[in-house]
């Protein structure tokens, strides 16, 4: 089996969670801390066509103050994509990886999905 990977930030009991989830049943992710290290234009997209959608807004806390003071709600697809690169703690997290899927692991149960 392929080794999943976690966009995954420590201080969210969700990023935790999907990580506990796969440690669990014996899987050692590869853990990329996405705040530290922010994802560029190729890796969102890549990770879009693995979540099976073009929609940046599948990938995006919208509900965050900053997602309004930016004035995300009206923006296209490509400045939104430019602000998550910019403001990474925009992303929805944890976004899991393994092999070509994707999910957004909120409940962290979703993770499940990618393992069959």
């Amino acid at each position: 089996m392929e080794t999943p990977t976690v966009w995954h930030n420590p201080r969210c009991s969700k990023s935790r969670g999907a990580v506990a989830l796969l440690t669990e049943r014996g899987i050692e992710p590869t853990l990329v801390r996405y705040l530290d290290d922010g994802p560029d234009r190729a890796a969102l997209e890549d990770v879009l066509r693995k979540l099976g959608t073009d929609d940046p807004r599948a990938i995006t806390r919208t509900g965050e103050a900053r997602y309004r003071e930016l004035g995300l709600a009206s923006a296209d697809r490509d400045a939104l994509l430019d602000a998550l690169v910019a403001e990474p703690a925009l992303l929805e997290r944890p976004i899991v990886v393994l092999g070509d899927r994707a999910v957004v692991a909120r409940p962290p149960e979703r993770v499940l999905d990618l393992l069959g």
